[in-house]
């Protein structure tokens, strides 16, 4: 009897541990431990999510690449088109290249009518200078009457003789025959050309296609893209006629770069129409559909588009300063000169849309007064900081209004080209002086020494009485 009450005691106690145990197991379970039994019914469903999460991933991947695609489809078919989605304002472009009819004649002169040129370093011809410089010594009452318009104009204007800027024989006999150009220029290797797009056979029969580069960027061209010679001497990239200019006149590329960009009349006399675009640009419209919307439609003579971000010069002078385009100190002695001389601050309302221009496309017919302005704002280039944009307002300014152009929207300009990046970005030591003393003694090396030489020349005038306009900076990229 006893017997079997302990074997009874025994069971319920055995059951009891069999419960605790399953109780235990269930707990360790909900608390995050393993087991071989639970581990081997979760397995297929880890292959599952695994599964799915990759096929998400992938999907995912595909729509955003289509998402891309798509916008890059659309943004192409936008450029070429006659409306810009992207930048909000109508692209009046004519649509058929064939059915443009060009202007006979050339429009009439009617302020300048006889324009030359200062041929002659005076300076170097009496023996103070050891070689020409290519502005020519030009001084503060000579840059003053420069700006005086009468019928008979002689100003300096580059290419004094023997100061270099020299085109090959074979490039001088094939531009004699160039109406109508379309320039870009390549100094110091930091581009490679582009190839221009949508171009019709009216405008390849009728437009030389001209790209200025010196010797390093025809070195670097040579070594990156297939250059092809003609029977006379001619290299070519594709549509583009490479045009060497030897003897780069200055130290700073970025100034040699303004030569073909400004005084593409000096250049390439014989134009009378000219596109000009930077070297990085891949022209994406037709050249005559361009002529045709910026000069000859309204009968202007020089065509250049607004800035995206300035109106006014101190203010793209601040931007320059902040993303160390050239010396700090160096712009601002710059902006004081303009500032004494009158120039204000742009405002609303004014003679003009904008003070300050994206520099990347000029459209000119070269009549005597758009060559005069060309020779006016490449005198400032010269004589003051390489940036071009911070002399094209003052040279509009000091012309009192008599020069006519159109400024159109900077919507526009962005749906005329494709921008490339730089192959490199161009950078020199005197970019990132902060103050003036930077460049005495040892810092003196850092002085162009055939360029910008009106910065270090006695001003005739009081500049330490001007203060400049206050600048409220309207984006990040400047």
């Amino acid at each position: 009897m006893d017997e079997k009450a302990r074997l009874s005691v025994s069971s319920r106690l055995n059951h009891r541990g069999d419960r605790t145990n399953q109780n235990l197991y269930s707990k360790d379970s909900e608390e995050g431990f393993s087991h071989p039994g639970r581990s081997s019914q979760d397995y297929p469903m880890k292959i599952v999510w695994k599964k799915g999460f990759i096929r998400f991933v992938l999907v995912a991947g595909i729509l955003w690449m289509l998402l891309i695609l798509i916008a890059l489809s659309f943004h192409v078919w936008s450029c070429q088109s006659s409306v810009s989605f992207f930048s909000g304002c109508p692209i009046p472009l004519s649509k058929d290249p064939d059915k443009i009819v060009i202007p006979k004649g050339r429009t009439p002169d009617n302020i300048v009518k006889d324009l030359s040129y200062v041929m002659e370093d005076e300076l170097w011809n009496n023996g103070s200078q050891r070689s020409p410089l290519f502005g020519g010594h030009q001084n503060w009452s000579q840059r003053e009457e420069s700006f005086k318009l009468k019928s008979t104009m002689k100003v300096h204007c580059g290419f004094i003789r023997n100061s270099g800027a020299e085109m090959v024989p074979s490039d001088i006999k094939y531009v004699k025959r160039c109406r109508f150009v379309v320039t870009s220029g390549i100094f110091d290797g930091y581009d490679i050309p582009q190839q221009p797009s949508n171009i019709s056979l009216r405008s390849k029969k009728l437009f030389c296609f001209l790209m200025v580069v010196d010797e390093i960027s025809l070195t670097f061209i040579m070594q990156n893209v297939t250059v092809k010679e003609d029977g006379h001497g001619g290299k070519w990239v594709g549509i583009w006629r490479l045009v060497l200019l030897k003897y780069p006149p200055y130290d700073e590329p970025r100034r040699n770069g303004k030569i073909p960009k400004i005084l593409l009349h000096r250049l390439f006399p014989q134009a009378q129409y000219s596109i000009w675009i930077d070297g990085k640009m891949e022209l994406i419209v037709d050249p005559l559909l361009i002529l045709e919307r910026y000069l000859w439609r309204a009968k202007y003579t020089f065509a250049i588009a607004q800035h995206k971000h300035h109106h006014s010069i101190y203010e793209e002078a601040d931007a320059n300063k902040r993303r160390k385009r050239y010396a700090r100190p160096l712009i601002d002695l710059h902006m004081k000169i303009y500032r004494y001389e009158g120039m204000e601050s742009w405002k609303p309302g004014g003679k003009t849309i904008s003070d300050v221009p994206e520099g990347a496309i000029i459209i000119r017919e070269h009549t005597a007064m758009s060559n005069l302005f060309s020779c006016l704002w490449f005198n400032e280039v010269d004589l003051f900081t390489p940036r071009d944009q911070l002399s094209f307002g003052y040279v509009v300014f000091r012309l009192g209004g008599l020069f006519k152009f159109y400024m159109f929207p900077n919507c526009e300009y962005n749906s005329l080209f494709v921008l490339h990046p730089h192959t490199r970005e161009h950078s020199s030591a005197v970019e990132w002086v902060k103050n003036i003393t930077e460049l005495d003694g040892k810092g003196s090396r850092m002085k162009e020494s055939r360029g910008g030489l009106g910065l270090w020349t006695p001003y005739p005038g009081n500049l330490g009485s001007v203060v400049l306009p206050s600048v409220a900076r309207k984006s990040k990229a400047g």
